[in-house]
């Protein structure tokens, strides 16, 4: 059978608090065959030794692991993202069991990301619109909270075995995707254009523009088709400014 390589799959643990678990995290990725740990703003030493404890032969994991400043930074260069949540937050968006979301961030020529909040608070609603899917581990009610390493031990185990699978989804892209960063660009442009021309109001706009996130997402838009609205809301801008000068 044959295997997709799981070396382009981001494991990314915002602001994770404890040593023990970020090198659990290493040791399953490493029995996993994922090789990129990211962290945002750890609240821990990453390096040290209760983490390399943990980690047992999965010290190269650590050792390689890169530490950043912001959920933006660690999905620079990203295409597809998909977030871990124990429960909507409000955000009218559908919940996936790992088994079915993850397999979609596998595939040629994707650079993509699983994304799993602090131990104490989880992701909150601002860290979760960066990414597309939300991915939920179903549990018994009587204790639903995950360990941050066995949630992230479940879904290692979901992406290794949808990695074997020949028939597993693996487009051929006709069209680059667009990565998270410039799609980032394009929601900050979108944001200032609709301000400007009153579709938008400082005291809904986050809400607004929420939904056309999941829209957009929603879309995976290429590069090109990204260039294109772009160019839309730079000709939007110039006649407004066009506008203002007749008067």
């Amino acid at each position: 059978m044959a295997k997709i390589s799981l070396k382009s799959v981001r494991i990314i643990l915002v602001e994770p608090a404890g040593a023990l678990n970020v090198g659990s995290v290493a040791r399953v990725m490493k029995n996993m065959g994922l090789e990129q740990l990211v962290l945002v703003q750890p609240h821990c030493d990453p390096s040290g030794p209760e983490a390399r404890i943990m980690a047992v032969h999965g010290g190269d994991i650590l050792e390689r692991a890169r530490t950043v400043e912001s959920l933006p930074a660690a999905l620079q260069g990203c295409q597809r993202a998909i977030a871990t949540t124990a429960r909507s937050r409000s955000l009218p968006t559908q919940l996936e069991l790992p088994s079915v979301a993850l397999p979609w961030l596998l595939g040629e020529n994707l650079v993509s990301a699983l994304i799993f909040g602090p131990e104490e608070r989880g992701l909150s609603n601002r860290e979760l619109n960066y990414a597309q899917r939300f991915v939920s581990i179903p549990a018994t009610s009587e204790y639903p909270s995950l360990n941050l390493a066995a949630a992230v031990a479940v879904c290692a185990y979901e992406l290794y075995g949808a990695s074997l699978e020949e028939s597993i989804c693996t487009p051929l892209l006709t069209a680059e995707l667009a990565t998270l960063d410039i799609l980032e660009d394009f929601y900050h442009h979108l944001e200032t254009v609709l301000l400007q021309i009153g579709y938008l109001y400082p005291h809904t706009g986050k809400a607004r523009m929420e939904k056309f996130r999941r829209l957009f997402n929603r879309a995976e838009l290429s590069c090109e088709e990204v260039a294109m609205l772009r160019g839309i809301l730079r000709q939007m801008s110039w006649e407004r400014v066009q506008q203002k000068n007749n008067e």
